[in-house]
C-alpha cells in the first residue's frame, strides 16, 4: 500500500512538473501585456498566434519582430521588453503579393496596403509613374504604401493589345529587334518583362512566334524573366514551347489536356490565372459582392467602390469579339487541371480593371479555391509562390530574416479562406499601417 502511494506521488510529481514546463514555454511573465492601441517603432512580439510562414501551419506560437524583421518564430521566444500583440484565435499571414496589378502611382499602393497587400507585380504601366515608388523597397522605414516590382511598357507590335490604352509605347515586328527592345526597358526601369502575345485574335494584330521566342531569349540574357500575357491554349503552347517564364493569365479560350498540364509543370513555368478578370470578361464578376462585404466595405475610398461596381463589357462593346476568349468556367476548370499536374500558381488581380488594388485580391483567394485549391495551396499563391517566382528572397513567409511584412486576421483562413477579409492589423516593414481613410 506504502509503495503504491509513493508511485502515484511520484507520478503526480512527474506530471505536475511536465505541465509546469509546458506552461513556461507557452506563457509570457506578468510584464508582456498586449498592447491594446496601434504598435509605435517596428519592434514587437505576437503572442498565442496561429501562423501559416507561406507554405505551413504552426499552431499557438510567438512571433518577435525586431527593427523591421521577423527575428524568430517559436513557443519560447522572448516576449518581455517589447509591445505585446495578443493573437489568440487569429492567424498571423505573410504581406500578401498581387501577381498581377497595373499601378498607376502612389494611390494604387495606398489602396493596396490597407487591405493587407504589401507587394504588387505590375503588369503594365507607364514607367514614371512607378519608378518613384521603387526606393522604398529595400527600405525598412514607416510608409502607407505597397512596394512595387514593373514590366514596365510590354511587348507588343504595331496596332497590337495594349496600343488601345494611348499610351506611346515602342511596338516591334521582328526577332531581329527583340535584344535591343529589352535592353531599353530594363534602362529605363523594367524589373522583368511583359510579352503580349495573341495569335488568332480578332480586332489586334500579334508578334508572331519567331519574335515572342527572340524576346524570352534576350530577357534571359540579360538576367530577367520573361512574362507572357496569353488567353489562347495556341498562344500557352507557343510561349512555354521558347521558354517563357510565366503565363500572366490562364488560357480559357477551351478547356486544355493534361499532357500540357504536365509539360507546363514540368519546364516550372508560373500560372497567373486571374480569375478575377476573367470572370469580369465573362459577366460572371464577382467585384460588386466585395464591395458589400462589411469585412471590406469600409476601407474603400469612393473611387474604388465606382471600380468594384462597374459593370463589366457587354456584347456591343468594341472589344467584345476578342474578349470572348474569357471564360471564366473554362479557366477554372484548366486550374484544376494544372493544379492536379502540380504546376505553380500565383494570386493576381489585373486591378484596377474592373477592380481595386488590394480589396480585390481577397476576391481571387475565394476563386482560386473554387477552382480546387484547398485555402492554404490559395495563400500560398498569395504569398510564398510569387516570392519564389519572382526571386523576392525577403518577402512572402514568415521566418527568421523575413521583412516583417505581416497581415493579422481573425479567426482560420486555412478553413474558411475568407477570413482573409477580417483583418485586425497590417504591418509594413515592422511598422503597423492606419487603414482609416
Amino acid at each position: 500500500m506504502t509503495g503504491n502511494i509513493v508511485t502515484r506521488a511520484t507520478r503526480f510529481t512527474q506530471t505536475a512538473l511536465v505541465a509546469f514546463l509546458a506552461a513556461a514555454c507557452t506563457t509570457t511573465s506578468p510584464a508582456a501585456i498586449a498592447t491594446p492601441g496601434p504598435i509605435d517603432g517596428n519592434s514587437f512580439v505576437v503572442r498565442n498566434v496561429r501562423v501559416f510562414d507561406g507554405a505551413r501551419t504552426i499552431e499557438r506560437t510567438n512571433v518577435v519582430v525586431r527593427n523591421g524583421r521577423v527575428a524568430s518564430v517559436g513557443r519560447a521566444a522572448p516576449l518581455s521588453g517589447l509591445p505585446v500583440v495578443d493573437g489568440s484565435g487569429r492567424t498571423l499571414l505573410p504581406g500578401l503579393i498581387d501577381a498581377h496589378g497595373h499601378v498607376g502611382g502612389a494611390a494604387s499602393l495606398r489602396d493596396a496596403l490597407r487591405f493587407g497587400v504589401t507587394t504588387v507585380l505590375d503588369m503594365l504601366t507607364r514607367i514614371e509613374a512607378v519608378n518613384p515608388q521603387k526606393p522604398q523597397r529595400t527600405q525598412i522605414e514607416r510608409t502607407d504604401r505597397a512596394d512595387v516590382y514593373s514590366a514596365g511598357s510590354p511587348v507588343t507590335s504595331p496596332r497590337g493589345l495594349g496600343t488601345q490604352f494611348g499610351i506611346p509605347f515602342t511596338t516591334i515586328s521582328g526577332p531581329g529587334e527583340a535584344s535591343a527592345f529589352v535592353k531599353g526597358r530594363i534602362a529605363e526601369g523594367s524589373d522583368y518583362i511583359k510579352i503580349l502575345y495573341e495569335p488568332g485574335a480578332p480586332i489586334f494584330t500579334t508578334i508572331s512566334r519567331e519574335p515572342l521566342a527572340a524576346v524570352v531569349a534576350a530577357a534571359h540574357a540579360e538576367g530577367v524573366l520573361a512574362v507572357a500575357h496569353i488567353s489562347s491554349l495556341q498562344g500557352a503552347r507557343d510561349a512555354v514551347s521558347v521558354g517563357v517564364d510565366g503565363l500572366a493569365h490562364s488560357y480559357s479560350d477551351t478547356i486544355g489536356d493534361e499532357s500540357f498540364a504536365k509539360e507546363l509543370a514540368a519546364r516550372n513555368v508560373f500560372v497567373t490565372p486571374t480569375l478575377s478578370i476573367v470572370g469580369a470578361f465573362h459577366g460572371k464578376g464577382i467585384a460588386a459582392s466585395l464591395a458589400e462585404d462589411p469585412r471590406l466595405s469600409p476601407y474603400l475610398t469612393p473611387a474604388q467602390r465606382t471600380q468594384l461596381t462597374s459593370k463589366g463589357p457587354g456584347p456591343e462593346h468594341p472589344l467584345a469579339p476578342y474578349l470572348v476568349r474569357f471564360n471564366v468556367d473554362r479557366a477554372s476548370a484548366n486550374v484544376r487541371m494544372l493544379k492536379a499536374a502540380g504546376a505553380r500558381i500565383l494570386a493576381g488581380t489585373d486591378a484596377p480593371n474592373l477592380g481595386s488594388h488590394g480589396v480585390s485580391l481577397h476576391g481571387e483567394l475565394k476563386l482560386l479555391t473554387q477552382a480546387g485549391l484547398s485555402p492554404a495551396e490559395a495563400l500560398t499563391a498569395a504569398t510564398l509562390a510569387p516570392a519564389q517566382a519572382f526571386k523576392l528572397s525577403d518577402r512572402g513567409h514568415i521566418r527568421a530574416g523575413s521583412r516583417a511584412d505581416l497581415v493579422l486576421v481573425d479567426g482560420n483562413p486555412l478553413q474558411d479562406i475568407e477570413q482573409t477579409r477580417a483583418i485586425v492589423r497590417v504591418f509594413k516593414n515592422g511598422f503597423e499601417v492606419s487603414r482609416r481613410l
